[in-house]
Parts: C-alpha cells; sequence; structure tokens
C-alpha cells in the first residue's frame, strides 16, 4: 500500500500565521491496520479528516479575537486543527477532540510546525460517556453535522460536557441536519441563534455559511 502525500499551507490572520500540513487532496488513504475500517470509516472517508475546509477556516477566523481570557474552550471534530492551532498560539486553554485515527498526530506535527506546545488531544466519539474531559465554557466546531445520527450525539456530548453559560459556537455550510441539532440543544436548555458567517473570498465562488450560537442556561 502506497504511502499518503501531503502538502503544506500557511493560513494568514492579522497578528499571525499559521502554517498546516495537510493531505495532498482528498484521494489519499493509508489504513494499514485496519484502525480507520473498524471504526466505521471508509476509504471514501478517510482523507475528509485532513484537508483544511472552509467550515474551519471561518471557525479560525472566529476565535480570531475571540475573548478567551479565564475560559476552558474544547474544539469538537477538530480534523488538522486550524481553529485549535490559533487559539493555542494565542494562549487559551484549549483542549481539541476528534475520532480518526490519525488526527492526533496530525494535530501535534501542525503544532510542531508552529513551534507550539502540542495542543491537549483525546480521540473519542460523541456516544463515549466515561472519558474525563471534564467541563468547558466555550465548545466550538465547524461542520460537523452531516450525518443523521449527528444531531442527538453530539448535543447530548456538548450537554455532558459543558458548565452553566457555556457558549456554544458551529459554524455550519448550510447542511440539512443543522435545524435538528438546534431542536435539540433547546430542548437540553441552550439559547439558540444565527447568523451569516464572513464569507471568506478566497472561496470561488464565496464561502458563506451559518454561525450557530448556543448558551446553556445558568441554572
Amino acid at each position: 500500500m502506497r504511502e499518503i502525500r501531503f502538502k503544506y499551507q500557511t493560513v494568514e490572520f492579522k497578528a499571525l500565521d499559521i502554517h498546516l500540513r495537510a493531505l495532498r487532496d482528498k484521494q489519499q488513504f493509508y489504513d494499514p491496520l485496519g484502525e480507520a475500517e473498524g471504526m466505521g470509516i471508509s476509504s471514501a472517508q478517510w482523507s475528509l479528516f485532513g484537508v483544511l475546509w472552509p467550515s474551519g477556516e471561518v471557525l479560525a477566523r472566529e476565535m480570531e479575537d475571540f475573548d478567551i481570557a479565564g475560559k476552558r474552550i474544547l474544539e469538537v471534530g477538530c480534523g488538522i486543527g486550524l481553529a485549535s492551532l490559533l487559539l493555542q498560539a494565542r494562549g487559551a486553554d484549549i483542549t481539541a477532540t476528534d475520532c480518526h485515527p490519525e488526527a492526533g498526530r496530525f494535530l501535534a506535527e501542525n503544532a510542531r510546525l508552529n513551534n507550539l506546545k502540542p495542543v491537549p488531544f483525546l480521540r473519542t466519539h460523541w456516544q463515549e460517556t466515561r472519558l474525563g474531559l471534564g467541563y468547558f465554557d466555550v465548545i466550538i466546531g465547524s461542520d460537523v453535522l452531516y450525518e443523521s445520527p449527528t444531531p442527538e450525539q453530539l448535543s447530548q456530548f456538548i450537554y455532558r460536557h459543558s458548565n452553566p453559560g457555556c457558549e456554544v459556537l458551529m459554524v455550519d455550510p448550510g447542511r440539512r441536519v443543522h435545524p435538528r441539532f438546534s431542536k435539540h440543544m433547546e430542548e437540553l436548555g441552550y439559547e439558540y441563534s444565527q447568523t451569516k458567517s464572513a464569507p471568506l473570498h478566497s472561496e470561488n465562488p464565496p464561502f458563506s455559511g451559518k454561525l450557530l450560537h448556543y448558551v446553556r442556561s445558568r441554572q
């Protein structure tokens, strides 16, 4: 089996640049031990964690000026972790999670490329309940609402790891399951609003998805 091929790219922000090692394209696949297959990740899906999606860049740009003071932050479905890397560079208390068997290694390599301390990472599924993650003040994610079981599983995962008053920010490119996710979140006691995300003019046509915003009741 051939080994995967990479590409290197830089995302420029106002105050700093983040360098990324990503998969060369979405045709890459390397699962010699069958880890991904055992987790139900097909060869067609395998590469999706390892490319920079527009939603991931939008989320990182939302984090560029986000108030991080005194907040414990969790990224769900981090992929190659652009938002987590930006937050780490800003000195945030950030933890990243993803279910893909290669995500942690990619995140560690990208932290090294940027001369950052490793980002705390846990490989997990949203159904898992005994993780020792603790509770967070902010939970973020991008383009994670794409499968039918996701709304209930992710909303319950977020609820299990939210402090009272927790703020949840999700960037969604317009997938059809996000209304069900919002319904589950409201049932769990989160106030919900949405706005248009800032467009990425590097995209053609310019990416313009939704920024989904939830705040957990303090009761």
